[in-house]
């Protein structure tokens, strides 16, 4: 099966950088990026919440559903 994908160069350069370093080296990466979140980030119901940016347009019930019955 293939998918074809449509991203954006940073992401696709980021990507590649990713795809030339070991499994250990990526799993590690990830793992200190988990670490590192902010002490100041803010849950709900023990689920971090996410900051949107200033241009971001609010997730909405009418979204969520639509991504869910899809």
């Amino acid at each position: 099966m293939r998918t074809t994908l449509t991203i954006d160069d940073d992401v696709l350069t980021a990507a590649k950088a990713i795809a030339r370093q070991s499994v250990g080296e990526v799993v590690s990466e990830l793992a200190r990026r988990a670490l590192r979140r902010p002490a100041t980030a803010r849950e709900r119901n023990g689920v971090p919440l996410l900051q949107r940016g200033p241009d971001d347009a609010p997730v909405t019930l009418e979204i969520v559903n639509a991504l869910r019955d899809e």
